[in-house]
Order: structure tokens, then C-alpha cells, then sequence
């Protein structure tokens, strides 16, 4: 098996070593972690589906957002838009066939039936496996050089006809072979970039932000957000954003050949992909 750094004839049809066990484990661990926050989150937000910009929210104040049922049925309201989500959001059915006028179902939320406290819990308990292992993962990367040498994007790939480019190949599904397959392209760097170093970061701070604890020992924290209610706001929308990622990602394995994209997360062995026929 060769190694990417050390092999400079690397051809299609060769087997490397393309994720080091850091980064495996790490993805693993958010893979799992991600999707018991995103669960027990939605939960949590069952417990009042509307958001708002500033210091306070309430049922009969401006909501940019809500996610709720009338007599019409279920309902997404963005800034007065209204989207009819009748059997998805706001109005469904749970496994009895009763029929259920909450934000978010029970297949998509952790517990499964409505529980605040007990979604809290699975919610906290997990933001320590994001936020420790996380830490070590930025100083790995740093230490290492995995950020600068695959993850920092460089001046030529952030012209704007090298990103259409790379938008255009992957509607084409048009994917790099060879070693190519082995580098990063510039809509993988810009997301990974702004998951790892934006997005979840934002996701811990705005989450700190709303612990009454955290308010009195650092007023100054919420302040930074323009109160509890745009930091509310803030996570949410990073949430969907993780969440947007994730979805994408998936497609991408599947499309790019889930065995040996799969097989190399697992083990780190990657067979270089040839041309499509």
C-alpha cells in the first residue's frame, strides 16, 4: 500500500492511505455525536418551534421563524411566508395514528415522545464529546500541518472561474481521478472550512450563550450575539446548516463510489478511481 507523501507516480487503480487515524476516529465520533445533538436539539425546540432576533421572544411577539399547525394544518412560517408541511412539520401522525400538532416528529427527535428534561440531558451530555475531542482535533491539525497543507484554501483556487469550475464539475458529476481524487477541490475546503472553523464553533458559543449560568458569570458573551434570542436564532441556523452538509456529504459518497469512500474512513486504504466509462 503506498503512502500519498511518498510516492510520486501515484496512478489510478493503486491503493493509499488517504485519512490518517485522527481524522478517522474524529469523524466517527461527530458522526455519532452530531446526530444524537441534532435529534435531542430538535426536541428541545419542540418546546417553543418559533425564533427571534434580539434580547426577547415570546408567543406574541415577531417570530422570523415558526414551525406550528392551525386549522388549515401544519405549517412553516419564514418572515410570512407560509410553506403547508402537513404530515412533516407542525401536524403528523405518531406510531399509534393519533394525530400530533408539535414541530418536529417523532422519528426525527431524541426521545421519541415529548420530553424537555430529558432531551436537555441527551443535549448536554453529547456537547462534551463535540467540544473536547474537537479541541484536540484543531491542535492535531494544526500541529500537523492536515489544515494548511488540505484544508486552507490558496489564492488561485478562490478565483471565481476555478470555483465555477468545480461547481460545474460536480453537477456533472464529473469527479477527479488518479491522484487528483487524493487533494481536496475548492467546494470541499470551502465547506469543511466553514463546518469545522465557523459552523460548529458558532454552534458551542451560541449554546454557551444560552446557559443562564454562563449569562451572569460572562454578561458580556450574550451581549456579543445581541441577546439570548439571536443566539437561539444563531444555533438554530447553524444546525440546519450542519445538518445541509451532512445530507450533501452522503449524496457525494454515494455518487462517488460509497465501498472504497467508505473503506477508506474505516481503514484509511483508498484505490485511486480511474475514468468513468
Amino acid at each position: 500500500m503506498a503512502d500519498r507523501h511518498s510516492d510520486p507516480d501515484l496512478a489510478p487503480g493503486m491503493v493509499v492511505t488517504r485519512h490518517r487515524w485522527p481524522t478517522r476516529v474524529w469523524h466517527w465520533l461527530n458522526a455519532l455525536t452530531v446526530f444524537v445533538m441534532l435529534m435531542s436539539g430538535l426536541m428541545i425546540f419542540n418546546a417553543h418551534p418559533r425564533l427571534y432576533w434580539g434580547r426577547y421572544g415570546a408567543n406574541f411577539d415577531h417570530a422570523w421563524l415558526q414551525i406550528g399547525a392551525d386549522s388549515r394544518g401544519g405549517f412553516v412560517n419564514v418572515e410570512g411566508l407560509r410553506v403547508p408541511t402537513t404530515g412533516v412539520l407542525g401536524q403528523w401522525h405518531d406510531r399509534s395514528g393519533a394525530v400530533q400538532t408539535r414541530a418536529f416528529p417523532w422519528w426525527a427527535t431524541i426521545p421519541s415522545h415529548y420530553d424537555l428534561a430529558g432531551s436537555r440531558r441527551w443535549h448536554l451530555a453529547f456537547a462534551w464529546l463535540l467540544v473536547v475531542p474537537g479541541l484536540l482535533y484543531w491542535l492535531w491539525s494544526f500541529a500537523r500541518g492536515h489544515f494548511c497543507r488540505d484544508l486552507l484554501p490558496r489564492a488561485a483556487e478562490l478565483r471565481p472561474s476555478h470555483v465555477w469550475q468545480d461547481v460545474k464539475d460536480h453537477a456533472r458529476l464529473r469527479f477527479p481521478t488518479g491522484a487528483a481524487a487524493l487533494r481536496y477541490n475548492i467546494l470541499q475546503k470551502l465547506s469543511y472550512f466553514g463546518v469545522i472553523f465557523v459552523a460548529l464553533p458558532l454552534l458551542v458559543l451560541t449554546g454557551l450563550m444560552m446557559s443562564p449560568g454562563m449569562d451572569a458569570a460572562l454578561p458580556w458573551l450574550l451581549a456579543l450575539m445581541g441577546g439570548r434570542q439571536s443566539a437561539r436564532s444563531i444555533h438554530f441556523v447553524c444546525a440546519v446548516a450542519i445538518a445541509a452538509f451532512i445530507a450533501v456529504h452522503i449524496l457525494m459518497v454515494l455518487l462517488a463510489g460509497p465501498r472504497n469512500e467508505l473503506r477508506s474512513i474505516v481503514t484509511g486504504r483508498y484505490r485511486l478511481p480511474g475514468r468513468r466509462a
